[in-house]
């Protein structure tokens, strides 16, 4: 917006073109945002204005942001790889061979590692793995990594721009975070129930058993804490202690989650209420992978700082010299 001005019309290009696919990447974007803004707000906007309460949940994102997302991602895959002005789909689509094969191979090892229990989470994975492979394939192309020697090859990318680095690792950033989105919404596992010292719930593997409920008294409120004893394959892997708190005074009650992180996946265990036999109510998640939601745009983040940063934005095109006036007569 601040360089619009500066701007002038270009030459036309052909719908299949790196501009093409530009345009069409920004009019998705746009209209996913759109989509999202509507689905969250709307709703608040109605109870406002009218008093009535509705709830847009999953099944309206799910069919309207999932459809634009699709086409969005094979954009971004096969963008860098046509040409300014009028590209070539079928040899774009040749260079993506090796990224193609990689995505069948993974969405046929995700589909036979759920039995075939889920459908379109393997889709989504090899789309996701489909646009990693098409980044690293452009950066490949451009170094000429397997058709020159090493040294060239690296020669070559140290003097790419940095544009093109931040191009691969955003639309890398988006491939990882479509990765956890998926894993984390479909192979998630809950647990919820009471539990009286010495019992153990059973969570995706994990065996988290109640060690005890102890109290404290606070400066200002009464805290129970638990203590979970968390293991995997008979092997003890740490110690969890949620915790929650009463404030008299104010007559209200916050839950002090516990959190255990291994690798991308996160264990969540939070307190409720204490039955009259002793028993506390517990809500235990696991969440797979979940982390590259927030890794995925990290990345991306990175990739647009990158871009940002390429001399070539920061350096303009020097101003044309002024004209000098021209000598007027002595009178």
């Amino acid at each position: 917006m601040w360089r619009a001005s500066a701007l002038k019309q270009g030459g036309l290009f052909a719908p299949i073109s790196r501009e093409g696919a530009l345009v069409l990447n920004n009019l998705f974007l746009t209209t996913a945002c759109a989509t999202v803004f509507i689905g969250t707000l709307y709703p608040l906007a109605l109870e406002v204005l009218t008093s009535d309460k509705i709830s847009v949940g999953a099944p309206f994102f799910n069919l309207t942001f999932g459809p634009l997302f699709v086409p969005l991602m094979m954009a971004m895959s096969f963008g860098p790889l046509l040409a300014w002005k009028r590209g070539d789909l079928l040899a774009a689509a040749q260079r993506l061979t090796a990224a193609g094969i990689a995505a069948l191979v993974v969405i046929a090892l995700v589909y036979a590692w759920t039995f075939g229990g889920a459908t379109f989470a393997p889709l989504a994975i090899g789309l996701a793995i489909f646009v990693i492979a098409g980044a690293m394939t452009d950066l490949a192309e451009r170094m000429a990594l397997f058709r020159a020697p090493f040294a060239t090859a690296m020669q070559r990318a140290r003097g790419m721009p940095r544009s093109t680095w931040g191009t691969a690792f955003a639309h890398a950033g988006v491939g990882v975070a479509l990765i956890g989105i998926v894993c984390e919404t479909t192979w998630n596992s809950e647990y919820i129930g009471t539990l009286k010292p010495s019992d153990v719930a059973k969570v995706a593997g994990y065996e988290l058993k109640l060690d005890g409920v102890t109290q404290r008294q606070g400066p200002n409120f009464r805290e129970m804490i638990a203590q979970f004893t968390v293991s995997l394959d008979g092997e003890k892997l740490s110690v969890m202690f949620p915790s929650k708190r009463n404030f008299i005074t104010r007559g209200s009650s916050t839950t002090e989650a516990a959190l255990l992180t291994r690798g991308a996946s996160q264990l969540y265990i939070s307190l409720g209420e204490t039955t009259n036999e002793g028993a506390v109510a517990v809500r235990i998640y696991h969440k797979p992978l979940v982390l590259l939601i927030w890794w995925g745009p990290v990345l991306m983040a990175f990739g647009g700082l990158l871009s940002l940063s390429d001399r070539r934005l920061r350096v303009g095109a020097p101003k044309p010299a002024k004209a000098s006036r021209a000598l007027q007569a002595a009178e």
